[in-house]
């Protein structure tokens, strides 16, 4: 068995990784709400840096409810750690255990849930979630491959993961019939893996009848269960981790700190837009029912003009792009003065509401202060909208310019829906 020496190139690697990997969960400018929604993220990449820096070795089993995953690693550890029953899918979560050294790395053993009773898209992100956190995988099965098993066996091996094809309970079939099952399985996956790395094993076998002769000629009958025969895969294991393990750890590292990142980064552009989504319906809600209360006719939407600039200063910081208060003024009559171009006779409905808020009283005046929020509210909405369009794009308008940016998120929406829905909920705020 060869001995699998860390280079000083794949140690640099492992570092380079571990750097960019803590660099992306310390960032100072993720702002705390959006860190908060991605703390499963950040928790996988903590793992994954302990993993490096720990010189672990991870090895996962996966396959079909009930052949036997779990009692598999039970006879490798030599010992009841993982929950085998008789019920169909006993394993519902991933469960692992620390094995034992080899060099100067630690073997941890994974169990996982069934694969025959998740759809294929969930089994395809099982798959490549197993994989990519695995420096070996080893694939169970009972007898030939279904259909199922087939297409995860495929899409586990498009990941270049080294992995084993075990045939457990081989205990249940002649000798010549588990030779040719084992070859049927040898011809099958010819290209995706190596013909030795096609085992059988028999990690709790069926009880068998034995007979005792006894000294006086006496025959005494018994039922006992053989001890696991696992022997083989064992040393396939050990081989495989010992002379291959580190290097694989040091390219796979890189490989999937670099999907990881991708998964973070589109996770990250989700959060952010969910966050600034309320942000902006805040903010909205928070202008029209100002403006809505503002007694004082002409003037409220000078007044609430603050709502914009201290609504595009937090989106700012929620996509990290901040800016000074000039700039977001600045941007905040940019953008008016498209949406003025776009929806002037709006404004001038609005410039009507405010002039009859002045001289109404009772009723009217409520509708009307209800009439004037709810243009309030659409005029920050749009604002928002636009300014996180431009953050989106890296505070930049693009090609299409901020006309045509506040062109499409006016044509995308439902005004008069918007505008009947803020009015309800700001007259539900007045009356409060």
């Amino acid at each position: 068995m060869n001995s699998d020496v860390q280079t000083p190139q794949q140690h640099r690697h492992l570092a380079q990784t571990v750097d960019s990997l803590r660099a992306l969960i310390d960032d100072p400018a993720l702002p705390a709400e959006v860190r908060r929604a991605l703390e499963p993220e950040f928790a996988e990449i903590e793992r994954l840096i302990d993993k490096l820096e720990q010189g672990e070795l991870h090895v996962a089993v996966f396959g079909r409810v009930s052949v036997g995953k779990s009692a598999l690693l039970n006879a490798l550890i030599g010992q009841s750690h993982f929950t085998v029953g008789v019920l169909h899918g006993t394993t519902t979560a991933r469960e692992s255990a620390q094995w034992q050294r080899i060099g100067d790395s630690g073997v941890h053993l994974i169990d996982t849930p069934g694969i025959n009773e998740i759809d294929g898209a969930e089994r395809e992100r099982l798959a490549r979630h197993v994989a990519g956190r695995s420096d070996l995988v080893i694939f169970v099965v009972d007898g030939d491959l279904t259909a199922t098993e087939g297409e995860a066996l495929k899409e586990l091996a498009a990941t270049r993961r080294p992995m084993l094809l075990v045939l457990n309970k081989a205990d249940r079939y002649l000798a010549a019939e588990r030779e040719a099952l084992l070859e049927r399985l040898r011809v099958y996956t010819q290209g995706l893996l190596r013909p030795q790395h096609v085992i059988a094993a028999s990690a709790l076998p069926a009880p068998r009848r034995v007979i005792r002769v006894e000294a006086d000629g006496s025959e005494s009958e018994s039922m006992e269960i053989p001890p696991p025969d696992v022997a083989s895969l064992r040393a396939t294991v050990f081989d495989v981790l010992a002379s291959e393990g580190k290097t694989l750890a040091a390219l796979n590292a890189g490989l999937f700190a670099g999907r990881l990142s991708d998964e973070v980064g589109k996770r990250l552009t989700e959060v952010r837009r969910d966050v600034a989504d309320k942000l902006i319906r805040n903010y909205a809600l928070g202008k029209g029912v100002a403006v809505g209360l503002n007694p004082v006719p002409l003037t409220d939407l000078a007044a609430a003009a603050g709502f914009d600039v201290a609504l595009v200063t937090h989106l700012g910081h929620v996509y990290g792009l901040p800016f000074t208060k000039a700039e977001a003024g600045e941007l905040v009559l940019k953008i008016a003065a498209q949406i003025a171009l776009l929806m002037g006779a709006i404004w001038g409905v609005n410039v009507l509401a405010s002039a009859l808020k002045g001289i109404s009283v009772g009723l009217s005046t409520a509708l009307t202060a209800g009439a004037q929020g709810a243009l309030a509210y659409f005029s920050t909405y749009i604002t928002g909208r636009a300014a996180q369009a431009y953050l989106a794009n890296g505070k930049s308008w693009g090609e299409r310019g901020p006309k045509r940016v506040v062109e499409d998120i006016l044509g995308s929406l439902d005004r008069d829906s918007i505008l009947r829905d803020a009015r309800a909920e700001i007259l539900a705020r007045l009356r409060n």
